[in-house]
C-alpha cells in the first residue's frame, strides 16, 4: 500500500501533461482551421460549334436523270449467200473495221451453174411462147375451115333434101341419086362434128401451154435472181463489223459470212429507276393509243453523253427517241437515245463509238422553288441543322430529290433562314454556334 502512494503524484503529473498536449493540439489545429482562406469558385465557359452557313434562298432547278449504256449500231445486217458455190472474188479491203460503199462487190459466186440455167428456162419459155402462138395461130385457121365446112353441110343437105323430094313425091331420079346424096350430106356433116371437137380441144391445149409458159417464166425469174445473187453487193455504207470467207472457199445459203454494220445512226439504250421515269420524264398521254398497253410516246429532249473513261471531256449530244422495255426484275425502264454520226464526230477527240460505255444525262420536269444544299447537310432522318439566335436547331424538311452533290428541299426551310453547311455528327441540341462563314444561297 504504502508503494502505489508514492507513485501517485507522478501518475498525476502525466496525465496532466498529456491532456495539455491534447488542448495545445486542438488550439492549433483549431487556429489553422481559422487561418484557412476557401478557393475561389471556377467558371466554366459555354463550349461552341465552329459551323459555316448558307442564307437559304428557293429557286428553279434543272432535273437530270443519268444513266449508263452500252453504244451500238441502230442498223447492223448479217449477210449470208443465197446460193452456194466456190468464192470467186472477195472486195480488195475485205477486212474487219473497213468501210464499204453503197453497191461495192462485196464477194461473188461461181455463177457457171446458174448461169445455164437459166440459159435452160430461157429456151423453155421461148419454146413454150412458141406453142402457144402456134395453137392460137391454128385455132383461128381451123374456125376459118369450120365456116367452109359448115357451108357444104348446108349445101349437101339441100341437095339431099331436093334429091329425096322429086324421087319420093314426083318419081324423079332413082333410088342411087337418092342414096348418093344422103352419103354427101352425112360425109359433110361428120367433118363438121370433127372439126367442132378439135375446135373445142384447142383452148385447152392453149391453155395448157399457158400455164406451162408461167412455170417456165417463174422458174426464169428464179434462174435469173440465182445469177443476181452470184454477185453481193453492200445494201448501204457502213463498217465491216465481221468477216468469215476467203477467195476459193465455199459457201452455202444461210451461213453468215459478213456483217456490215450502219454506223450513219447510233443508239444507246439506258436503263432507268422507273421511279425517276414516273416522276420527272414527260409523255405525250393526249395522243396515247387507247387500243396497246405500252408507253405513250416521248418527249424529245436533247441528252447529254459522256464516255466513261473521259467523264470530264467534251459532251456529246443526242436526242432521247422511245421507250424500250420494262423490267420487272429490276424495276427499270429502259429508254433509247439516238445519235446522229454527225453528232458523233468531234474535232479533236476520238469519235463515239460502237461498244462505248457512256453515261447519260437525260432532262427532265424542273423543279421550281426548292432549295439547294450540300448532300452531306441533310441527315438520313431528312433533317437540317439551322441557326435560331445563335443556337443550334433540328428541323425536319421534304427532299425533293438529290442529284449529284446537292439535296433539294421542297419544304421546310423559310426563305432566307441560316443552314448549316458543316458535316456535324450528332450534335447537341440549342448548342452555342460560331458561324466563322456564311454562304448566300443561289
Amino acid at each position: 500500500m504504502s508503494h502505489g502512494k508514492k507513485d501517485s503524484p507522478k501518475v498525476r503529473v502525466r496525465v496532466f501533461f498529456s491532456v495539455l498536449i491534447l488542448i495545445a493540439g486542438a488550439g492549433a489545429m483549431m487556429g489553422l482551421k481559422a487561418m484557412k482562406v476557401p478557393p475561389r469558385e471556377a467558371v466554366r465557359p459555354e463550349q461552341t460549334i465552329r459551323v459555316e452557313t448558307l442564307n437559304a434562298q428557293p429557286r428553279d432547278v434543272d432535273v437530270l436523270i443519268k444513266g449508263f449504256g452500252e453504244v451500238r449500231c441502230l442498223n447492223t445486217l448479217n449477210m449470208a449467200p443465197e446460193v452456194s458455190g466456190k468464192i470467186v472474188s472477195i472486195h480488195p479491203r475485205l477486212e474487219v473495221g473497213e468501210i464499204v460503199k453503197q453497191g461495192d462487190l462485196l464477194f461473188a459466186v461461181d455463177p457457171v451453174n446458174y448461169q445455164s440455167t437459166l440459159d435452160q428456162v430461157l429456151a423453155t419459155v421461148d419454146q413454150r411462147k412458141k406453142i402457144v402462138a402456134r395453137l392460137t395461130a391454128e385455132l383461128k385457121l381451123e374456125q376459118m375451115r369450120l365456116a367452109t365446112l359448115e357451108r357444104n353441110r348446108d349445101l349437101a343437105k339441100a341437095e339431099f333434101d331436093r334429091v329425096a323430094s322429086l324421087f319420093h313425091r314426083d318419081r324423079v331420079g332413082t333410088r342411087s341419086n337418092v342414096d348418093k346424096a344422103e352419103q354427101t350430106y352425112n360425109t359433110t356433116r361428120d367433118q363438121v362434128d370433127q372439126m367442132d371437137r378439135m375446135l373445142a380441144i384447142y383452148p385447152i391445149q392453149i391453155q395448157e401451154n399457158q400455164s406451162a409458159l408461167a412455170g417456165a417464166r417463174a422458174s426464169l425469174t428464179t434462174a435469173r435472181a440465182n445469177v443476181e445473187r452470184c454477185r453481193v453487193t453492200a445494201p448501204f455504207t457502213g463498217r465491216l463489223k465481221s468477216v468469215s470467207l476467203e477467195k476459193g472457199g465455199y459457201v452455202t445459203p444461210g451461213t453468215n459470212v459478213l456483217t456490215l454494220a450502219d454506223d450513219a445512226l447510233l443508239e444507246i439504250h439506258v436503263p432507268l429507276d422507273s421511279r425517276d421515269v414516273n416522276d420527272w420524264l414527260e409523255f405525250d398521254t393526249k395522243n396515247q393509243s387507247r387500243d396497246l398497253a405500252w408507253f405513250s410516246a416521248i418527249r424529245p429532249v436533247t441528252v447529254e453523253i459522256h464516255w466513261t473513261e473521259d467523264p470530264q471531256g467534251t459532251a456529246w449530244v443526242g436526242q432521247l427517241h422511245r421507250t424500250v422495255a420494262f423490267d420487272s426484275a429490276t424495276r427499270t425502264v429502259t429508254v433509247a437515245v439516238r445519235v446522229s454520226a454527225q453528232e458523233a464526230m468531234p474535232q479533236k477527240r476520238l469519235p463515239l463509238v460502237e461498244g462505248m460505255f457512256c453515261s447519260v444525262a437525260i432532262p427532265g420536269r424542273p423543279l421550281t422553288h426548292v432549295v439547294a444544299l450540300p448532300r452531306w447537310a441533310v441527315t438520313f432522318e431528312n433533317t437540317v441543322y439551322a441557326v435560331k439566335e445563335g443556337r443550334l436547331k433540328t428541323l425536319p424538311v421534304t427532299v425533293a430529290r438529290t442529284q449529284g452533290e446537292e439535296t433539294y428541299i421542297s419544304h421546310g426551310i423559310d426563305p432566307g433562314q441560316e443552314i448549316i453547311i458543316t458535316r456535324l455528327v450528332d450534335p447537341l441540341e440549342n448548342s452555342l454556334l460560331d458561324i466563322v462563314s456564311s454562304q448566300e444561297g443561289s
